[in-house]
């Protein structure tokens, strides 16, 4: 495997590892406000979302990307729009898959939506956000 390829697969995994801490912060954040303190669940969700892309941010800056960029306002600000648009793809998938088209159960269709979200945080953040 050429080398680059290796490195971008190499992150790619670790953005995975990233990922699934952010998803158990994420799942358990909107569990908590969803189902123990009674919030709308657009509401515990995006909570849920924010806290898992604020944690997100610092370990793929530091392990993921091994990024030094001194400007972290930036980059964070990068990441941060490409984690609010993820946001808004995790909550229409949402809908789409609760009350429009296969009436999934909640939680099912909020992994959907992570799977797809993961792919676009990945593609944007690799290419866009954690390059100088």
């Amino acid at each position: 495997m050429p080398e680059q390829l290796q490195s971008v697969v190499f992150k790619f995994l670790k953005f995975g590892i990233v990922g699934f801490s952010g998803l158990l912060l994420d799942f358990g954040v909107t569990y908590l406000a969803k189902e123990k303190l009674r919030w709308n669940k657009y509401v515990a969700n995006s909570l849920g979302f924010t806290l898992a892309s604020g944690s997100n941010y610092y370990l793929n800056r530091i392990w993921t990307f091994n990024s030094h960029d001194p400007e972290i306002g930036w980059q964070y600000s990068k990441f941060l729009v490409v984690a609010l648009i993820g946001l808004l793809l995790n909550n229409l998938i949402i809908y789409l898959l609760t009350e429009r088209f296969l009436r999934l159960n909640f939680y099912i269709a909020k992994f959907c939506a992570i799977v797809i979200v993961f792919l676009w945080n990945f593609s944007v953040n690799y290419l866009y956000t954690f390059t100088r």
